[in-house]
């Protein structure tokens, strides 16, 4: 442990400097030194806790309450008119991030009466806030305290329709002020066509000049609503953005749900699987409601013992105030979960949000990259850990070629060029993208090779944000999603510029990247219809219809308090194009999305999405969501989980191939085992859609790691089946269909 604690010391002190690094070090040694007497899971819960202190600063841009107090006592102090009002007016502007908007509406109010009237600029700023405050207003009176299952769904209808129109008619008064003054402002547009919207009178009673047409409009392609029942079920949560785990974390053959949130003072949530049509808050008995922060996670199985572990990763956005620790928490196989960070060797203090857990040396243990963020003069290194089969992890990030200093946003790992080796794609903020291809092993370490430029994404002009490897298409070559995420300005500028055919760069729209097969990509979304605006952080993919084509869900938004937009749901139309069908499946949620999970949690045979709601600030909380799928057809299904021997436990980076006939024709689906995109986390276990075909001919595992290839014929679809590495025959086991809202609603 000595060792470790070192090399911890040596990593920090090399990419820190000053008395902030001093201080941290201090509370890193006093952790070292409590270990030997009290367990590493109780120093890690104090280290947290003095960090949440800590960080509770007015320099700290995602702490506004400390920026209110600040600007109380330039007020208290002001000497001039002037200064007063513009700590007024800022304070405000933190007062509705800190999810006060009724202060920051009187002071607005007050500002509009003593402000110079000649002074446009101010008028207009003021008037857009004080807007954006009386809608946040709305949206609390009648999408969070009342509540309903179309609360902020988009297009507003049926009860999603605000009862209490106080904060929308007043936000409409507002944006049409600004509007008479700058007609152009696309912002405030959207906003105020949103505005009439949660009213029920758009669009007849939306002033014509101001009109954003087609906003109700809905694309079915067969696709039926699905169902917000997180109330229902009691899955109640109100917290900042996070992520979620989807995962049957205790192996009784059911789906349990794991939540983090970002703030130091948000716990994480554990809500367990009863098999009977309802969940039980162990958040507490678990001992993971102890644990605070984590923008992300994701599960892994470090100790090859059969139980999914969590992987917690903290700080990202917050420069020097992301100098948190992430977690490794042990699954201890009762339902209760320990840090275990210090000792693994992964405990280092870098703001990071993504990470990929693979077998990058194939030895049969999963190893992990890190993808940290660096901005000037705040450097951090990505982490690459190779997993030492003893509990511990050691970093070779530089020896294997991957210590990119960049601001990494997003990772994904795959074999791309099929060569049986994981390679990585890392997704930035500084208009770059990276692939790294897995060259194999040079003296006992896995090395590898950045082939970006020779791939093509030398010309890449978009900040990025979500990413991941899957085969769109199924040709059996791993393709690349890549989403932009632009924030110069709201997100309602760019929803109102597309809506009204306006120009926009391509820099804010999305990526898909076709594998040529021959190392090279290309990007091939306006061909399939993507090439369009969608600013997204949570994202994931799945099959909601069992067609055997993978669709995918993106939540939205950014840190501006304008940017109210919906979350978008894109259907796959066998491989050759794909259709926005957000609004006929009812999963447009307006608030900010972040950490996404597809998961068939009611074993009906189809798969339902977890969505993690919340935004950067108090203000953006939001409760999340659990959407039920109604069944979108009679197609058939297999979910396939798999046990490796010699390839890691969970089976991840290994590839299954389905072969079947469907209508006369032959037809292939491939799936990598693994938990979907980059910023949510579904289950280990592959649901794969066939079609109308009633018989598998052929099932086919590539193991990752043993490169043990297994094979399996006519297998009857509609079933969960087990396939343990080596095995002659297949496991199936039986699961009763659950009935959440008609059981739940029978016990209230």
């Amino acid at each position: 442990m000595t060792n470790v604690f070192l090399h911890c010391i040596f990593e920090y002190m090399k990419v820190n400097s000053g008395t902030y690094r001093f201080f941290s070090v201090i509370i890193l040694v006093l952790i070292f030194l409590g270990c030997s007497q009290t367990k590493e899971h109780k120093q890690m819960l104090r280290y947290l806790d003095e960090l949440k202190k800590r960080n509770a600063t007015r320099e700290n841009f995602f702490y506004p309450e400390a920026k209110v107090l600040h600007y109380d006592s330039l007020i208290l102090t002001a000497k001039t008119e002037a200064a007063i009002l513009s700590s007024n007016y800022y304070k405000g502007y933190f007062l509705l991030q800190a999810g006060e908007p009724e202060q920051a509406i009187e002071i607005y109010k007050n500002l509009l009466i003593r402000m110079d009237s000649t002074d446009k600029e101010a008028i207009k700023l003021v008037n857009q806030y004080l807007g954006v405050a009386y809608l946040r207003l709305g949206e609390q009176m009648n999408c969070i305290t009342n509540r309903t299952a179309e609360s902020c769904i988009f297009p507003i209808q049926g009860k999603g329709i605000h009862l209490d129109n106080m904060g929308s008619k007043n936000a409409i008064a507002h944006f049409e002020s600004l509007l008479r003054i700058s007609p152009d402002d696309l912002e405030t547009r959207w906003l105020l066509n949103i505005a009439y919207m949660t009213l029920g009178i758009y669009p007849d009673s939306v002033p014509k000049e101001f009109l954003i047409p087609g906003l109700s409009d809905q694309v079915s392609n067969g696709i039926k609503p699905f169902q917000e029942i997180s109330s229902e079920l009691g899955i109640v949560e109100k917290n900042m953005s996070g992520g979620v785990i989807i995962e049957d974390f205790n192996l009784d053959g059911y789906l349990d749900i794991v939540t983090s949130a970002w703030g130091l003072d948000e716990p994480m949530h554990f809500w367990l699987n009863n098999g009977n049509g309802s969940f039980t808050d162990l958040s507490v008995e678990s001992k993971l409601g102890e644990f605070t922060g984590g923008l992300n996670m994701m599960q892994t199985d470090y100790n090859n013992d059969g139980y999914p572990d969590i992987f917690i990763l903290r700080g990202g956005w917050m420069n020097k105030f992301g100098r948190q620790p992430n977690s490794l928490l042990r699954n201890n196989g009762d339902n209760t979960f320990t840090d275990i960070t210090q000792s693994s060797g992964l405990l280092s203090f870098a703001p990071s949000q993504t990470a990929t857990w693979n077998d990058f040396n194939n030895d049969g243990w999963l190893d992990v990259f890190i993808g940290n963020e660096s901005n000037q003069p705040e450097l951090h290194p990505c982490q690459f850990y190779i997993n030492q089969k003893d509990g511990t992890f050691k970093n070779v990030a530089y020896a294997a070629g991957v210590d990119l200093i960049d601001f990494a946003k997003a990772v994904t790992s795959g074999d791309y060029d099929n060569d049986g080796w994981q390679d990585i794609f890392v997704s930035t903020m500084n208009r770059k993208s990276y692939l790294f291809r897995n060259t194999g092993m040079v003296d006992g370490t896995v090395k590898f090779e950045d082939v970006s430029d020779r791939a093509g994404f030398t010309n890449q002009v978009s900040k990025t944000f979500p990413t991941w490897f899957w085969d769109y298409d199924n040709d059996g070559l791993l393709d690349i999603f890549l989403c932009a995420f632009e924030f110069d300005k709201s997100l309602g500028y760019y929803e109102a510029a597309e809506k009204l055919g306006l120009p926009l760069r391509d820099e804010s729209k999305m990526k898909l990247y076709h594998n040529n097969g021959d190392g090279t990509f290309t990007n091939v979304a306006e061909q399939v219809g993507l090439a369009s605006v969608a600013n997204a952080m949570g994202s994931n993919f799945g099959d909601i219809n069992n067609d055997g084509f993978l669709d995918f869900y993106l939540g939205t938004g950014n840190p501006d308090s304008k940017s109210i937009i919906p979350n978008r749901f894109y259907l796959n139309d066998q491989g050759a194009s794909f259709t926005d069908v957000t609004a006929s499946a009812r999963l447009g949620h307006l608030q900010k999305g972040h950490g996404v999970a597809f998961a068939d949690l009611d074993y009906d045979g189809d798969q339902d999405i977890y969505l993690q709601v919340g935004g950067s600030f108090k203000g953006e909380s939001n409760q999340n969501c659990l959407y039920v799928n109604p069944g979108q057809n009679e197609n058939n299904w297999i979910a396939i989980k798999l046990e490796g021997v010699q390839s890691n436990r969970m089976g991840i980076g290994s590839r299954i191939e389905l072969t079947f006939n469907e209508n006369g024709k032959v037809r292939h689906v491939y799936r990598d085992v693994n938990s979907g995109g980059s910023f949510g986390s579904s289950p280990i276990l592959a649901h794969i859609g066939i079609g109308t075909a009633t018989v598998i001919d052929r099932i086919q595992i590539q193991w990752s790691g043993s490169n043990l290839k297994q094979e399996f014929n006519k297998i009857n679809p509609n079933q969960l089946i087990y396939i343990k590495e080596g095995a002659e025959q297949i496991e199936t086991r039986s699961q009763q269909k659950l009935s959440f809202v008609k059981q739940t609603l029978a016990n209230q």
